[in-house]
C-alpha cells in the first residue's frame, strides 16, 4: 500500500511550483500512455494553478492514438527539434522528470538533464530511482502507474486539499487516460488506491467511455492484420511456459507500423493457461526492444535486468537485445530467448 507523503516533500513542492518562472517537464524514450498521461496532466494543472510557463519535452514522437491528449499542448520533440529542446532547457529554472527513474531513461538528453542548474524533481514508479541526481524525490512502486502517483501528489497539495474537481478538467482526463493504459485497463498493477482515484475522476466528469474509444479503438487496419500474424504464425511457446514473438523490420514495413501500434501485444499470451511469462520483441535501428509480461510467482523484472540491460515491476519489465550478427537477427533473438529463459527458469 502506498504511504503518506512527508508533509516536509509536499510544502517543498509547492513552493518550487510558486517560485518557478519556467517548469519544463520531461520523460523516457518511446512514450507510452503513462508518460504521456502524467506529463499533459501537470502541465496543464500548474499553468491552470500557478499561471507557470510551463513546457513539455519528449524524446521521440508520441503514437498516434495518444495525440487527442496533446492537441493543445504543443509539446517540443528532442529527436526532431533538437535545437528548440536544448534552448528551453538552458532557461528552465525547475525540471520535473515524470515516469522514469533517472536521465539515463531519456536518451538523447540525458547529459543536458544531468548538467541543467535548475531544481529537479522526480515523480516515478519504477524501482531504484536516481534519487542522487534530483533536489525532490517521489518515489513509489506499490502504484498502479505514474499518473496514480502524481494525481495524489496534486491532492496533496493546498490547491487541491483532496478536491478532486479542483484539478481541472484537462488533467482529469490526462491522469485517467495514464492509468488506464498502465494497468491495461485495471488488468494488472491495479491497487485499492487505484479505484479510488477511478472513481474520483468520473465524479469530476470525465467521460471514461470516450477515453476507452480513443485508447482502443482507432488502431489502423493494418495493426489488427498484424496481431493475426504473429498470433498464428509467429508465437512460440517452450516447454517452460514461456510465451515470444520476433518482428523484424521488414515485417514492419510490410504492415506501415508506426509508434505505438504494437503496444499490448506482449500481453497476449498470458491468455493461454500453460504460459508463465510472455517476451515481445521488436527490432529498431538494429537492436530488438524487449517487453517481458509475467503471471504472479515469475519474476518479469529480474529476467529483464539480467539478461537485456532493463527493469521494470515484478509482472512488467522491459530491456533490449543486441544481436551480434548482421544476418539473421530474428533467428539470433529466438535462440537466445529459448537458451536465456530455460536457464532462468530451472533455477
Amino acid at each position: 500500500m502506498m504511504k503518506p507523503f512527508r508533509k516536509e516533500a509536499i510544502r517543498l513542492l509547492d513552493s518550487f511550483f510558486a517560485q518557478a518562472k519556467r517548469v519544463t517537464l520531461v520523460t523516457h524514450t518511446h512514450p507510452d500512455g503513462d508518460a504521456v498521461g502524467c506529463t499533459v496532466a501537470l502541465q496543464a494543472f500548474l499553468k491552470r494553478v500557478y499561471r507557470t510557463d510551463v513546457r513539455i519535452i519528449y524524446p521521440d514522437p508520441i503514437a498516434a492514438r495518444l495525440r487527442f491528449l496533446v492537441n493543445r499542448v504543443q509539446p517540443i520533440v528532442a529527436s526532431r527539434q533538437p535545437d528548440a529542446a536544448r534552448n528551453r532547457l538552458a532557461e528552465t529554472d525547475l525540471l520535473v522528470c515524470l515516469d522514469c527513474n533517472g536521465f539515463s531513461r531519456v536518451e538523447g538528453l540525458k547529459d543536458m538533464l544531468a548538467d541543467s542548474p535548475a531544481r529537479k524533481v522526480l515523480i516515478d514508479h519504477h524501482l531504484n530511482p536516481d534519487a542522487a541526481s534530483f533536489d525532490l524525490v517521489f518515489s513509489e512502486t506499490e502504484v498502479s502507474s505514474a499518473c496514480e502517483l502524481l494525481y495524489h501528489i496534486l491532492m496533496a497539495l493546498p490547491a487541491v486539499a483532496g478536491k478532486a474537481s479542483r484539478l481541472g478538467r484537462q488533467a482529469a482526463r490526462a491522469l485517467m487516460s495514464g492509468m488506464t493504459t498502465d494497468t491495461n485497463n485495471f488488468a494488472n498493477s491495479v491497487w485499492p488506491t487505484t479505484f479510488g482515484m477511478a472513481s474520483a475522476l468520473l465524479a469530476t466528469g470525465v467521460d471514461r467511455d470516450a477515453l476507452l474509444q480513443r485508447l482502443y479503438q482507432t488502431y489502423p487496419e493494418d495493426r489488427i492484420r498484424l496481431q493475426g500474424l504473429l498470433l498464428k504464425d509467429l508465437l512460440r511457446i517452450t516447454p517452460k511456459g514461456v510465451a515470444y514473438m520476433v518482428l523484424d523490420r521488414q515485417t514492419q514495413r510490410h504492415f506501415f507500423l508506426q509508434e505505438g501500434d504494437t503496444e499490448g501485444f506482449v500481453n497476449l499470451p498470458l491468455a493461454i493457461r500453460k504460459v508463465r511469462m510472455s517476451l515481445f520483441l521488436r527490432e529498431e535501428n538494429g537492436v530488438f526492444r524487449v517487453s517481458i509480461r509475467s503471471k504472479k510467482g515469475t519474476s518479469a523484472n529480474t529476467l529483464a535486468a539480467r539478461y537485456f540491460c532493463g527493469g521494470g515491476h515484478e509482472l512488467a519489465a522491459g530491456g533490449k537485445f543486441i544481436p551480434t550478427r548482421d544476418r539473421d537477427k530474428a533467428a539470433e533473438a529466438e535462440a537466445f530467448i529459448e537458451r536465456i529463459t530455460e536457464e532462468f527458469l530451472s533455477e
